[in-house]
């Protein structure tokens, strides 16, 4: 990301007048429970120290004027026309400016005071890596017109407007992990959170351990990837099961035990999908009693078990992920790792000794481009505190 001294410099040239206020927010990683924040499940995610950073002023018109340094690209839409998802000059919005779009579209609808604004953005999360750009950049703009609007919404519920600006105006079925993580994240910790009571705490991380994010450099978009139908497998998962299991509300109700009893009644793909997802859930209250217990290796194992479920099961994973897990494996100082996100391409998650973390980094980065002639990205990452704003 340019740094915010940077930004305001490119703010002035371009528009001539200073920015009023800096708004931030961050990517995040999931650390284990993974395709579960929509089946009502329990997560692990923290968020990282790379995020997306605003800098803007309110203007009289009821439009945003919105460039993105990164891109290169500019793009100015009304509020009154949102719903046509188009620019001021009648032009289909790009794709990334559908998620301040987006999210304006909702915030209108909840009658909040959207100001009219110029704005410059930029980022440090990789895009379409796994680490929530997206999620970064609702909560981001949503802490902007928040600040500039003088109201204010408790984290949560601005978690929950930007989900809601991801589902009905950009179209990606998403749970609540992302949003919540880069609004709600504490510096130094993991986040349990419950995604049906919306219950969260923050989680000390082991002491001498930390977090490495290895991208693949495989892409992948969302709408355009499978993502949505692995939600309607689950959602079908559900329906089978409520005929022996009628209080069933979702795959989080029902226990890996039970879940034996009545796996055969379902189709093979869709029982495979609910295997992932009733077991994945499980190994997250594992997590829990391991970080409880300083058990390092238990964690590990179960990020590894994570792995192999969502390759083999819910079949997310890349054979570039595959890879990336597999020396990560072989490699002295790594405890567990596996693919975070939605999948299809994008990072893996490693949890290495702090003693070992620089000779990690190094043999992952070169033996990857070894086994597949690409050029990876491999950096270690610090728990962050979660969106924020402030006077420029």
């Amino acid at each position: 990301m340019i740094a915010e001294i940077e930004l305001v410099q490119r703010f002035v040239e371009r528009f001539q007048v200073q920015p009023k206020v800096f708004a931030r927010a961050p990517g995040r990683v999931n650390i284990l429970g993974e395709h579960v924040d929509y089946n009502d499940g329990v997560v692990l995610p923290m968020a990282i120290d790379r995020e997306i950073g605003i800098v803007a002023r309110k203007i009289e018109a009821e439009e945003a004027h919105l460039v993105a340094l990164d891109l290169n690209e500019e793009v100015v839409f009304h509020y009154q026309s949102l719903q046509e998802k188009k620019d001021k000059f009648g032009r289909p919005l790009p794709r990334w400016a559908l998620y301040p779009a987006g999210v304006a579209w909702v915030l209108l609808q909840k009658q909040l005071n959207i100001s009219g604004i110029e704005a410059i953005f930029s980022s440090s999360i990789p895009i379409g890596a796994g680490l929530s750009s997206s999620a970064a950049l609702e909560v981001a703009f949503a802490t902007l017109w928040s600040a500039l609007g003088g109201w204010q919404l408790d984290p949560l519920t601005l978690a929950q407007e930007c989900q809601k600006a991801e589902n009905a105006y950009v179209g990606v079925a998403c749970g609540l992990l992302d949003q919540f993580s880069s609004v709600c994240g504490v510096e130094g910790h993991l986040l349990f959170f419950d995604t049906r009571s919306l219950e969260w705490k923050p989680l000390p991380f082991f002491d001498d351990c930390v977090i490495v994010i290895a991208d693949s450099k495989v892409e992948r978009s969302l709408t355009t990837s499978e993502y949505n139908r692995r939600r309607e497998t689950c959602e079908e998962a559900v329906r089978y099961l409520q005929r022996y299991l009628p209080n069933l509300k979702s795959l989080r109700d029902i226990s890996p035990v039970e879940f034996a009893a009545y796996r055969e009644f379902l189709p093979a793909e869709v029982q495979r999908r609910a295997e992932h997802v009733v077991r994945e859930i499980a190994r997250v209250y594992s997590a829990m009693n391991a970080l409880r217990n300083n058990d390092r290796r238990a964690f590990g194992a179960l990020m590894y078990a994570s792995h192999y479920s969502l390759r083999d099961d819910y079949e997310v994973s890349h054979p570039h992920l595959d890879i990336l897990v597999e020396i990560a494996k072989q490699t002295p100082g790594c405890y567990g790792a596996r693919l975070t996100g939605a999948g299809f391409g994008g990072c893996t998650v490693n949890m290495v000794a702090k003693a070992e973390v620089q000779s990690f980094v190094e043999q992952l980065d070169r033996r990857y481009t070894e086994r597949t002639s690409v050029k990876g990205a491999v950096f270690k990452v610090e728990a962050s505190r979660g969106a924020s704003w402030k006077l420029i």
